[in-house]
């Protein structure tokens, strides 16, 4: 597959999603990113807006196999990863896989779950794997997790370990829809029987492998590279931020990147695509000092000011 059969296929997705998710464009893109960067993706927002709605869909139009996890406060690790339960017939122990097991995982209301079982996502989405009584287990490649959470000023949320929010390739939101949006959100309602949209199964799951392998041959000059390690490096000294985006979030700023060409069907990365993807890649992987905390700093904001900053290479 090659870059435009993947921006292709990336628009088919898009498409049926959008008939079915009230959201704009932007937003949809920037969940694609997460799946094509083969990263995962942390959406956050209140309820109601139609983050459940978003990673199912997602799942569905890409036709793998789908779990969902409902986080909550009295969930164990076990609950995520599996147990060894006693087989009577056999007499001996088995194995018996959790839900994370899937390709496409749905974390929900993440942040509801205290962090000793937040964590137990932690090998799983950096390695593939997870560990359970000292054996390890590979987990269905592709493998993805679209997590949810609500803003942290909720009650009853845990915040994610920094560890865990380094995981995510990015974090977006949904937002409230216009005005339009939400008439036809009560249209759609009307003319149908069932609470929910359908979305139908738009591409074959052996594409979404060869997809997540395009964007390694998008060409990435040097001094695009170097333009990628100035902006993470100028996090880092930002005098809001105390913890500035790590080299895993440099890495995964690039890889973004590189997803983002893909989906607008572009064998090379330019500029704008590194500041199309920058906010949703690196804003998350910010810890604000105490001050910047008490004063309602964006992270977002910190972005955009290290945006403009940062001198922007010449594209010839």
């Amino acid at each position: 597959m090659d870059v435009t059969q993947a921006s292709a296929e990336c628009e088919t997705v898009l498409s049926e999603i959008g008939a079915a998710v009230i959201a704009d464009r932007e937003f949809l893109e920037t969940v694609l990113v997460g799946v094509v960067g083969r990263g995962h993706v942390l959406l956050e927002d209140v309820p109601g807006t139609g983050k459940t709605l978003t990673a199912n869909s997602f799942a569905t139009a890409l036709g793998l196999s789908f779990s969902r996890i409902q986080f909550t406060p009295d969930l164990l690790p076990a609950d995520v990863t599996g147990t060894h339960v006693f087989n009577e017939r056999e007499r001996e122990f088995e194995f018996n896989e959790g839900p994370i097991f899937a390709n496409v995982v749905l974390a929900d209301e993440i942040n509801r779950a205290p962090p000793k079982t937040q964590a137990a996502l932690l090998e799983a989405m950096e390695e593939g794997q997870v560990t359970t009584d000292g054996e390890t287990r590979q987990l269905p490649d592709p493998f993805f997790v679209i997590a949810t959470q609500n803003p942290v000023e909720q009650e009853g949320t845990f915040p994610l370990p920094e560890a865990q929010v380094d995981r995510f390739l990015v974090k977006t939101a949904m937002g409230y829809p216009d005005e339009a949006g939400e008439i036809e959100l009560i249209e759609r309602r009307r003319g149908r029987d069932s609470m929910s949209p359908t979305v139908e199964t738009v591409i074959d799951p052996e594409d979404v492998a060869k997809l997540r392998r395009v964007p390694e041959t998008v060409r990435v000059d040097d001094d695009l590279v170097e333009y990628v390690v100035a902006i993470a490096r100028e996090t880092r000294a930002d005098g809001r931020v105390e913890v500035g985006v790590s080299p895993r979030g440099t890495q995964r700023l690039f890889e973004a990147a590189r997803a983002y060409a893909t989906i607008v069907g572009r064998e090379y990365v330019t500029p704008d695509d590194i500041k199309r993807v920058a906010r949703p890649a690196l804003a998350h992987r910010l810890v604000l000092t105490p001050d910047a905390t008490v004063n309602n700093v964006e992270k977002s904001g910190i972005i955009d000011s290290v945006l403009e900053s940062v001198p922007v290479p010449t594209v010839e």
